[in-house]
């Protein structure tokens, strides 16, 4: 995991920065670092494995901004902070909005680096959940306008026979639509259906 991964070290202390950089290369990790939230800014987000190792006080927007600045703009990859302002409201505001976990300078190597892989690991995760719905979507994208209203209707709970009425088509002609998406969004069951239709942003009510 760490092979691949690149974790972001922002911090306005150079010599910090570059030791931290130091130190994660030397244990296997990919790391770069930045001076300021800006200068992280400017480089096109990581669509990539990794973290974000950030500073609580910065000049200009605060780590915390980052923070809520990447929230905004969907951008989940995980992040540790590590800091030498420590106090309780601002770890409770950064665990709170989603933080992987607030390390006090100067930290030990082996908790910075546990901190590292719980958020590589949550990173993980996070990155096969969206794989698994992107399938989904392009799946549901892949079926026809009619095979589109028996799902709605499946998922609606309806039986085979009140969507052959309310289609005016055959009790045959439902259930050749219904194996075809089935098989289409790789489901077996009604239930599987229905977790497919929950996950679905796009989903039919």
């Amino acid at each position: 995991m760490s092979a691949r991964a690149r974790i972001h070290v922002v911090d306005d202390d150079a010599s910090l920065r570059e030791s931290l950089v130091d130190l994660l290369r030397a244990g296997g990790f990919d790391a770069q670092g930045y001076g300021s939230t800006g200068e992280f800014l400017l480089q096109p987000l990581p669509d990539r494995p990794g973290c974000l190792l950030l500073d609580v006080k910065l000049p200009g927007p605060s780590g915390l901004d980052l923070q809520a600045a990447l929230q905004g703009r969907g951008f989940a990859l995980p992040i540790v902070f590590l800091t030498g302002h420590a106090d309780v409201p601002t770890s409770v505001r950064a665990m709170k909005a989603g933080a992987v976990d607030f390390l006090e300078k100067p930290v030990v190597r082996e908790k910075l680096f546990e901190a590292i892989e719980s958020a590589l690991v949550r990173d993980a995760a996070a990155r096969a959940t969206r794989e698994v719905a992107d399938q989904r979507s392009a799946r549901l994208a892949a079926l026809t306008a009619r095979e589109r209203e028996v799902f709605a209707l499946v998922v609606a709970g309806r039986r085979n026979q009140e969507i052959a009425d309310e289609l005016g088509v055959s009790l045959r002609t439902v259930k050749a639509y219904r194996a075809q998406l089935m098989d289409k969004l790789g489901v077996r069951t009604a239930a599987e259906l229905g977790r497919v239709a929950g996950a679905l942003p796009d989903a039919p009510d």
